[in-house]
Parts: structure tokens; C-alpha cells; sequence
């Protein structure tokens, strides 16, 4: 089925029906079996695109880069201290002058509303590559993962573990909501989604099929399909917060036992970088700060015959590439 998403942004998923979703999930399956197949599939050669970096990111960039090269496209790289945006110029003139140049612009970066003021003033499609509220390309390569796993997203019982009042705790909620799926977020009370978002969602997945629950129970893992966490401390938070999340996340930890509450089948999922182990210098800094080997998820998970992280990341690229070329008006043979 063919959708005409031509010039759309890409901010958060609360923008896309459940059917243009499925839309880029097909799209994604069909330029990853291409890729495999080495089929070439460079449709928008002659077209640049720009990423913007104020956060770094290793499976961010490196999808957003080979995407763009895969689909025939240059891409320009702009980290914490290559772009003026907010600092010497406005966002609204940077969007103006890189709109001139590019025809994509990505953010990666902080506020919400940064990546909407962008997409207010570019002339050009503007990708949300992380805010602090969402992170929706991460979510469409989670559900290409999932519908490979499972062959359906409708009717899974996904369980996120842990801190779920940002980017992915939000945005796995919409895709939930949206796509049929029972989303379980699994917290202590204050670190659960904002209130309004959850009314939002309620509703989603009432339209869906699917549900939404809060639990501060870790036995809501209970016949899970899906069992997801992130780190505890995000990007840019302050060493002091550690201490805080480590009392009041522990009991949420992904490890054998709670892995064992879930169903037989369950496949453990991670958006990285994760702290399974010190063989990182925050892991390892932090891990003997606090005695800790492990932090949000135990390396027996992460490194077991559950876990599908790594197919996950390499679906960030496919997801990505979908993105770009259905919203720049790829067609393909």
C-alpha cells in the first residue's frame, strides 16, 4: 500500500495515524530486505540532509548517516559545538538558512519545543531524533523488531520498567496506545508518565484495542510479551540524581527472576547504551560508587537468549531510512 507522507515532519508519533505508522513499518521491512539482498535503493541522489547533534549518539547518528548514503544522499554532521542554533542565531533563522541547503533537517537535542520551532519555520521535512519528551524513531524500529519477532504488534503486553516520565516511557505509551498493543508501565508512582499524556493514550488505545495500565507493582510483568527498561539517569541529569533512582528503581531491575515472570517466549529490549556491566567508564564509576555490578538491566538479560537489543539497534537505520524517504517522496521500483 502506498501513502503520500511527502513533506511531513516527524516530531512525535502522536502525529501519525496507526495506519501511516504500519505504513512506515512496511516500508522499513522492504528497504531492510532490500539492503540485504543488496539491492541498491539510492532514489534521492542529488539530495542533502542535515543533522543536528546537540546531544551525541552513536546508533542515532550512524543510522541517520548510512540511511541517508544508502538512499544516495550526503548528510552533514552538526555536534554540541558545530551549530550557532539558540546560541549566536535563532532557531528560526537556523531553520531558515539550513532549509536553503538541505532538503531534511534531523534534531537531536533537548526541549520539545526546540524541534517544533524548527519544523515551524524549515521549509523542509524536520526529524525528531530525540527531545526530552519523545524519541519516535526509536519506537517505529522497537515495533519493526516486535512484528519480526511476532509476526503482530496488536494484543502483546509490553512492560517498560523503570522511569517512565520521559522520552521513552512517553513515546512507547503513544505507539502502544495507537497500535493495539497493552502498555504496562512499571514504577513507582512518581516516576510514572504525566497525567494528561495517560488521559491521551487512554483514549488511543481505546480507538485501538489496546490498553494502558500504571503499576508500582514489579509483578505487573506478570504473562508479559515484551519486557523493555532504559537507563536510569538520562542524558544531561546531574550526578546527584543516582543515588535517588538506584533506591527507588532496584526493585524494577530487569533481571533472571522478574525475566521469569514473564512469558516463556518474552524477549527482553533495550534502547542502549545500557548498564549491564563496568566495562563502561559511567558504568563502572557509578558501579563502584554504589556497589552495584549491574544497574537497570543484569548482563545475564542483556547478554541472554531473550534479549533482541542488538536487532533493535540495526532497526533504528531501517526505521530511519523509511522516515527520510517517505516524507522527501522517495519512490521506489
Amino acid at each position: 500500500m502506498n501513502m503520500n507522507l511527502q513533506g511531513r515532519d516527524f516530531l512525535t508519533l502522536l502525529d501519525y495515524t496507526p495506519e501511516e505508522i504500519g505504513y512506515l513499518l512496511d516500508l522499513a521491512a522492504d528497504l531492510k530486505a532490500k539492503k540485504k539482498a543488496g539491492i541498491a535503493h539510492d532514489v534521492l541522489r542529488g539530495k542533502n540532509v542535515a543533522l543536528i547533534f546537540e546531544k551525541t549518539s552513536t546508533r542515532t547518528r550512524c543510522a541517520f548517516e548510512v540511511a541517508a548514503h544508502d538512499l544516495g544522499m550526503g548528510s552533514t554532521y552538526l555536534d554540541p559545538t558545530g551549530s550557532q542554533i539558540g546560541k549566536k542565531e535563532s532557531i528560526a533563522d537556523t531553520a531558515q538558512v539550513l532549509s536553503g541547503m538541505f532538503e531534511g533537517i534531523e534534531y537531536r537535542g533537548f526541549g520539545q519545543e526546540i524541534v517544533k520551532e524548527l519544523a515551524k519555520y524549515a521549509d523542509v521535512p524536520v526529524w525528531n531524533g530525540l527531545t526530552n519528551e519523545f524519541h519516535p524513531t526509536q519506537i517505529l524500529a522497537d515495533f519493526l523488531t516486535l512484528r519480526e519477532q511476532f509476526g503482530t504488534l496488536k494484543g502483546l503486553k509490553f512492560v517498560y520498567m523503570g522511569d517512565a516520565r520521559y522520552n521513552m516511557g512517553n513515546s512507547l505509551m503513544i505507539g502502544c496506545a495507537k497500535m493495539g498493543l497493552n502498555f504496562v508501565a512499571c514504577a513507582p508512582k512518581a516516576y510514572w508518565p504525566d497525567k494528561a499524556l495517560v488521559a491521551r493514550c487512554l483514549a488511543l488505545a481505546a480507538q485501538s484495542g489496546g490498553s494502558v495500565t500504571l503499576s508500582e507493582n514489579p509483578d505487573a510483568v506478570s504473562g508479559a510479551d515484551v519486557v523493555y527498561t532504559d537507563v536510569w539517569v538520562s542524558m544531561g541529569e546531574p550526578v546527584e540524581v543516582w543515588a535517588e533512582r538506584i533506591d527507588a528503581l532496584a526493585p524494577y531491575q530487569a533481571n533472571a527472576a522478574l525475566m521469569a515472570k514473564a512469558k516463556p517466549t518474552a524477549v527482553f529490549m533495550h534502547c542502549l547504551p545500557a548498564y549491564h556491566d563496568h566495562k563502561t567508564a559511567v558504568g563502572k564509576e557509578m558501579g563502584e560508587k554504589f556497589g552495584r555490578t549491574e544497574m537497570e538491566v543484569t548482563d545475564e538479560v542483556f547478554n541472554g537468549p531473550q534479549s533482541i537489543v542488538f536487532r533493535e539497534a540495526e532497526n533504528r537505520m531501517h526505521t530511519i531510512k523509511a522516515v527520510m524517504a517517505a516524507t522527501l517522496g522517495a519512490e521506489f521500483a
